[in-house]
């Protein structure tokens, strides 16, 4: 990507060349580093269907004049699983889906979006026929029930015919959360492993939620197959996991099992400390599936979107910067940079460049995540109230970086009535 960063500081008397290269100094001390704690979004805030408040800002983007995007820019909406809920009858109506969905894509395409990331696996199902998940209660109220037809192929076809890329979301561990879905299905990986003595443990049951674990190969070779299932037999443009992995402050219960059985296989003193060997499970399983993925369709990308904190993320087991800096575990990273600029802790500006400096394996792009569903709220003590185009400052902030691109959370945050007029600022900008 090219990115103009000139200045309109001037010396009458310098040479062209002098005065470039003190500019190009000037921008690269643009900006400084820091951390704070992230969280992705887990809920739609469509009810939230308010006038905007007026704005105390400039209504147009202010940070980083001049900075361009490249033609290639990455410029995606997620759409989560619960967006692509129909219920009752139309849920197995196919041609009601295919209406429903094309709606979704228009109305994206419309706003400046390039590509979706669609939730196709949100709790070890499948929005697509697999062997390796149950149907997902999306397409049916019951996991398990087939709608007798496929919403991938339907959404990967209409997705291109637009003249977007898809790529497919995918939770690698999650089965249940607080009771939700409320039936699993036979065929779901908690009931299967259940059911076979040589894979007891590989699905645990852990405070409000039940989960596949990464300690045992077998489990990680499981998820690997199932993303190359979908590069096989898809066109998709690309496959990415969310940001859960282990479970958050997640205790030595959640692994009991399985870090016994490694420890066990090690001699005293060569076992890694939980923490480390976590951080190693995450990092195999996303190297099987980088493999898995590109000896099935090589041209479709494998990424990650992990919390925009670091620290937070290697609780969780993602040792994200490895992922930035080595190659064959990602093809694209993008953090979720869901903070304002007055964050006390960790701005967004100085997020943006502690990101950037991470990623140097050759060929890794950097997009970056946008939380538009903090627009028009009173999240981070209202920092985001009295603003309508925050989003588009963070755009050209992190431009002026050099990343890849912006994914935004969430399409159903587009049509929020109360952001009307940050969208549009937005699409100033994706044009």
């Amino acid at each position: 990507m090219v990115i103009s960063l000139f200045h309109k500081h001037r010396q009458a008397a310098a040479l062209l060349m002098l005065a470039l290269a003190v500019l190009a100094t000037m921008a690269a001390k643009q900006f400084g580093t820091g951390k704070q704690s992230a969280k992705a979004a887990s809920q739609s805030t469509t009810a939230a269907v308010k006038a905007a408040a007026p704005s105390t800002q400039s209504s147009q983007p202010t940070a980083a004049v001049g900075a361009k995007a490249s033609s290639t820019e990455m410029r995606a909406v997620w759409v989560p699983y619960y967006t692509l809920s129909l219920s009752g009858k139309s849920a197995k109506d196919e041609n009601a889906f295919i209406r429903y969905y094309t709606e979704i894509v228009q109305n994206a395409k419309a706003r400046g979006m390039n590509a979706v990331v669609v939730h196709v696996r949100a709790f070890s199902d499948a929005m697509y026929p697999s062997q390796y998940y149950p149907w997902s209660n999306m397409t049916g109220n019951t996991q398990g029930v087939n709608p007798g037809y496929d919403p991938l192929k339907d959404m990967v076809s209409i997705t291109h015919a637009a003249g977007l890329q898809f790529h497919a979301w995918l939770n690698p561990l999650r089965v249940q959360l607080n009771g939700s879905p409320s039936i699993l299905a036979q065929n779901n990986p908690w009931n299967l492993f259940a059911k076979d003595p040589a894979k007891a443990g590989w699905a645990v049951s852990y405070e409000s939620g039940k989960y596949l674990d990464p300690g045992f190969e077998g489990v990680r070779r499981y998820i690997a197959a199932g993303a190359a299932e979908i590069a096989k037999k898809y066109a998709v443009d690309g496959i990415q996991f969310d940001d859960y992995f282990y479970p958050e402050d997640g205790g030595d219960a959640f692994d009991a099992v399985s870090y016994k059985a490694y420890c066990a296989g090690k001699k005293t003193g060569q076992a890694l400390s939980r923490a480390e060997w976590r951080c190693a499970n995450i990092n195999d399983l996303l190297s099987k599936t980088y493999r898995a993925v590109k000896e099935n369709r090589p041209q479709a990308a494998f990424g990650v979107s992990p919390q925009g904190n670091l620290q937070n993320d290697k609780k969780i087991g993602a040792d994200a910067a490895v992922w930035c800096r080595t190659s064959g575990y990602v093809d694209y990273i993008c953090p979720q940079v869901y903070y304002n600029y007055n964050n006390p802790i960790l701005p967004y500006d100085k997020a943006v460049q502690t990101w950037r400096s991470l990623v140097t394996a050759k060929g890794i792009k950097l997009y970056f995540g946008l939380g538009l569903y903090k627009a028009d709220s009173g999240a981070d003590s209202g920092a985001w109230k009295d603003s309508t185009n925050t989003i588009a400052r963070q755009i050209e902030t992190a431009r002026t970086q050099r990343c890849d691109g912006f994914m935004i959370f969430s399409y159903e945050d587009l049509l929020v009535p109360g952001r009307k007029q940050e969208v549009e600022n937005v699409m100033k900008l994706f044009q």
